[in-house]
């Protein structure tokens, strides 16, 4: 209990204290006219309350990453929370809010137009981009279409087919995905902008009841870093890079960069830009927060000498081959929060991949349409751009459902990587191109450290993990020296590049 409540803290008091700095390092100027008022044109730059859009973009990036990323990372120990709060705090708020502010002062452009545009002028870096972005939304949306369509077969069993061994629930795919192409498609303000809100309420809700009967009544049994730090993990992977992958939406996600411009659009003020893109993603590590500990105190079962994660690992270890996450879920929204309770929390964990999924989409939508310089107010030329990624996303559904999440989390938290080098170099420029901020010298320090510290989990990760290059266990050393190297040479190249920008520029 005394490890949750200290994190609760220090996630709020972070976003009032490290997210002021970065907002000021940053430099909002709230007299600054937004894309939402200068391009106005009723689709995608909408004009929409402060509370509205905050609600919607807690939405948009809590799908399931918080919830299953936290509870497959409690498998690792406590240590899990204290990635998923200086993960939120240092690198996650930090990028959501540089994505979402930097979008709006180049215009409401697109995540790869940010990278482009920071990371080198020429046409192939950002087709790159480009690519990656479009193939992590791509593995997004299919994650989230073929999610939440199991567990409403779970609950409301209808049409299934087998498809090379692993069975579809084609019926509530084809339901969802028809949900899909209406939120990609429509107005923001229509779908979005009007429903998201309550769902957003929902997920919350359903985070605080978990919460207040976990403290009220099991606090006792609640994991506590006290009692060490080590790996608990017991399938042989390594603490480090892997749970720094898995609990990913829960302290940072590369996936809410591509979100962030989308309620850029809509955002009034510059002033707005704390509370709604640095304060979702603290919202976010809360919950992730919450989960971590429900699932780590659940199970456990003092009689037979379980404790905390021990009763989870044993809970897991009944259960092979199943999803650990979905399971975890149920038995605890049901045995905690009652029948009304449970159902609240189904459809919070339910709707809240649906309403990330749709608008991974839309963010796929709006890249191309960039891309192509293409007039979003014709509804043919939406069509145009959006059909083709349905059937890429149609397509997938029929792909290994593990398969597809494996490189999704990977590639996830490489373009986190991208984003936290792009935002770094543009806080570097902005200390001699603009001297409003010129005080904060080393401001780009708040991006350069996770940046660093992200390209060697990334680089790390590619090489251990088993859908990597699977190092052996006596030879990860290796695997972390390469890394290391492969890092310090970035920080080298971002060095020369500094130099030479300070030079030109004096």
């Amino acid at each position: 209990m005394v490890t949750f409540i200290i994190a609760l803290i220090v996630l709020v008091v972070g976003f009032f204290t490290y997210g002021t700095l970065v907002e000021k390092i940053f430099g909002i100027e709230p007299e600054r006219k937004t894309p939402a008022l200068t391009k106005t044109d009723g689709v995608d730059f909408v004009p929409m309350s402060p509370w509205r859009i905050f609600l919607v973009q807690f939405l948009n990036i809590a799908g399931l990453g918080p919830i299953f990323g936290a509870i497959m990372g409690i498998f690792y120990g406590p240590a899990a929370f204290l990635w998923i709060v200086f993960g939120t705090i240092f690198a996650g708020g930090v990028h959501d809010y540089l994505s979402g502010m930097l979008s709006i002062r180049k215009g409401g452009v697109s995540l790869p137009n940010i990278i482009g545009d920071e990371l080198g002028k020429g046409a192939g870096l950002k087709m790159f981009i480009r690519i990656l972005t479009l193939v992590l939304l791509i593995l997004l949306t299919t994650t989230f279409l073929s999610g939440p369509a199991t567990l409403l077969q779970g609950l409301a069993g209808l049409g299934t087919m087998d498809f090379q061994g692993h069975t579809i629930p084609i019926v509530w795919v084809l339901i969802i995905f028809g949900y899909y192409s209406l939120a990609t498609v429509l107005p923001v303000d229509k779908l979005i902008g009007r429903f998201y809100p309550i769902f957003g309420g929902i997920l919350l809700f359903m985070g605080l009841g978990i919460m207040v009967v976990m403290l009220g009544w099991h606090s006792s049994e609640m994991p506590e870093v006290f009692d060490g730090l080590q790996n608990r993990q017991t399938n042989g992977l390594p603490l480090f890079p892997m749970m720094f992958v898995s609990i990913a939406c829960g302290a940072i996600s590369g996936f809410h960069g591509t979100q962030s411009p989308i309620m850029a659009r809509c955002v009034t003020n510059e002033r707005q830009g704390r509370w709604i893109f640095y304060g979702a993603m603290v919202a976010e590590g809360i919950l992730a927060l919450i989960w971590a500990a429900a699932a780590g105190t659940f199970f456990a079962d003092p009689e037979k000498g379980l404790y905390g994660i021990d009763g989870l690992q044993a809970f897991a270890a009944a259960h092979p081959g199943e999803n650990i996450a979905a399971l975890v879920i149920d038995k605890v929204s049901r045995s905690w929060l009652g029948t009304i309770g449970g159902i609240m929390a189904i459809i919070g964990v339910i709707a809240a991949p649906i309403t990330s999924g749709d608008t991974a989409l839309r963010s796929a939508r709006l890249i191309v349409a960039d891309f192509l310089k293409w007039d979003q107010r014709p509804i043919p030329k939406r069509l145009m751009i959006a059909l083709p990624l349905f059937l890429c996303v149609f397509g997938m559904v029929f792909v290994d459902f593990n398969v597809v999440w494996r490189y999704f989390a990977w590639t996830n938290q490489t373009l986190a990587v991208f984003t936290l080098w792009a935002s770094t170099c543009w806080l570097y420029k902005s200390e001699w191109d603009e001297p409003h901020i010129k005080s904060y010298r080393y401001g780009y320090m708040v991006t350069l450290i996770p940046a660093l510290f992200m390209t060697m989990v990334c680089i790390s990760y590619i090489l251990i993990a088993p859908e990597g290059l699977h190092i052996a266990p006596d030879k990860r050393v290796t695997g972390y020296v390469i890394a290391g190297l492969a890092t310090i040479s970035c920080l080298f190249v971002f060095i020369t590049w500094a130099k030479k920008h300070r030079s030109i520029m004096e």
